[in-house]
């Protein structure tokens, strides 16, 4: 396939999984009760970090394999294997942790423990579903993870439009966990025909020196340190501060779609240049793209018409609007970042682990200094302090790494060592 395919189709893929999500949600807010959509809200949250975790531990590691367009390890059929060892992990890690959802939730009473049951025993379909994208990102087949999705989508929204309004969480999360079965059975024939016979190597996810781990504790860090900040502002100071950041960052939840793309699968698609110089000034110019669609995305939303606006957040969004300017200004600083840290793991996927927690706890103070200082407008521009900080780190990590590189690769002249140039 060629490049400029692969990346429409790996695009267009991204593009429908983030259509998924949101119309799941849209769908089940109009079958259910406040009351039941709050339950299904919750559980859904918990799929999503579960889905984070797993993504962090199996896929991202996955596709680091083969960048630089060659196929490491043993060649393609190792690849192959440990796309198909990825995949046999994941469901066998989701069944157990599912089960012992189930059985933990399974005495207890009340709508929502039934519903996270009904998760863990949805578990498997819905992770190991998730974890084909991946193996087809790294066999450099994204159509086949697009034709998977797509398929979701339509079992998804057909299954759960059948229910009738009034559906218990529990029901609808079932409803949604079994509809992606057939995508699922899809994409597993699919691996199937090209993976069959090559190893199985579980024992290699669980091995200490497993980059997962490392993943693991900076997706931790990165997506924990900051709500949970956010909401101790809201705990202890002003409680509008939650629903005014929140309703900001929630208008940009495109842009982290196409961030989430990037670090999770855009590594294959760089693979195919030739050299470490042509991926890192190619991961450059995608830095500059995404932060001036941040740009222009948040000029877009700030001549939004007042009552467009309140449509889309109602009573939150004065606030809301008012931190455009320096949610914007995050984002456009959060998308340069977001691309060192590919060119990182690219370069030398360990160097990022530190980079996550020193900035995150940065940008935490930054955040609790700026609310200090000018209330929830500073706490908005404190988080764009920490993205900046945190881009600026990022790149100049990778151009040490490109200078270290080029030194060690720096051939020895000829000239160097003349005959007669020695001691007499």
């Amino acid at each position: 396939m060629r490049a400029r395919t692969a990346i429409v189709c790996s695009v267009a893929d991204q593009g429908v999984a983030a259509l998924t999500n949101i119309l799941v949600l849209v769908t089940a807010a109009r079958l259910s009760t406040v009351a039941d959509f709050a339950r299904f809200s919750a559980v859904y949250l918990v799929f999503t970090v579960l889905l984070g975790v797993s993504g962090a531990y199996t896929g991202q590691p996955l596709v680091l394999r083969r960048v630089g367009g060659e196929e490491v390890h043993g060649g393609s059929v190792e690849v192959r294997g440990a796309c198909r060892s990825a995949v046999a992990f994941t469901l066998l890690a989701a069944a157990a942790l599912g089960a012992l959802l189930a059985g933990v939730c399974l005495p207890l009473p009340g709508a929502t423990a039934h519903a996270l049951m009904a998760l863990g025993i949805v578990l498997p379909v819905v992770l190991g579903q998730d974890t084909m994208r991946y193996a087809f990102s790294t066999l450099h087949l994204p159509h086949l993870a697009l034709a998977g999705d797509a398929l979701r989508l339509v079992c998804a929204l057909g299954a759960l439009a059948l229910q009738p309004y009034g559906t218990p969480a529990a029901r609808l999360v079932t409803v949604w966990g079994l509809s992606a079965l057939p995508a699922l059975l899809l994409s597993a024939v699919l691996l199937h025909r090209g993976a069959a016979g090559t190893p199985l190597r579980l024992k290699v996810l669980l091995r200490r020196g497993h980059l997962g781990r490392r993943f693991v504790v900076e997706f931790a860090v990165g997506n924990a340190t900051g709500q949970l900040s956010v909401l101790g502002l809201g705990a202890v100071g002003n409680p509008l501060v939650v629903g005014a950041l929140r309703g900001a960052t929630t208008l940009f939840g495109p842009l982290n779609v196409l961030f989430t793309s990037a670090t999770g699968f855009g590594p294959p698609l760089l693979g195919r240049l030739a050299d470490e110089r042509s991926r890192v000034r190619a991961v450059a110019t995608l830095a500059a793209v995404l932060a001036a669609v941040a740009a222009v995305w948040a000029t877009v939303l700030a001549v939004l018409p007042d009552p467009v606006g309140r449509r889309l957040l109602g009573d939150t969004w004065p606030t809301a609007a008012a931190l455009l300017p320096a949610t914007g200004s995050q984002y456009a600083a959060m998308a340069v970042g977001t691309c060192g840290l590919l060119a990182l793991r690219m370069l030398d996927p360990r160097t990022t682990l530190a980079i996550q927690v020193v900035f995150s706890l940065a940008a935490v103070a930054f955040l609790t200094g700026g609310y200090a200082l000018g209330g929830v407008p500073g706490a908005a521009w404190g988080l764009c302090l920490g993205s900046g900080c945190k881009a600026v780190a990022t790149w100049t990590r990778v151009a040490r790494l490109r200078r270290r590189t080029a030194v060690e690769r720096a051939p020895v002249s000829a000239g160097a060592v003349r005959p007669g140039s020695g001691s007499s």
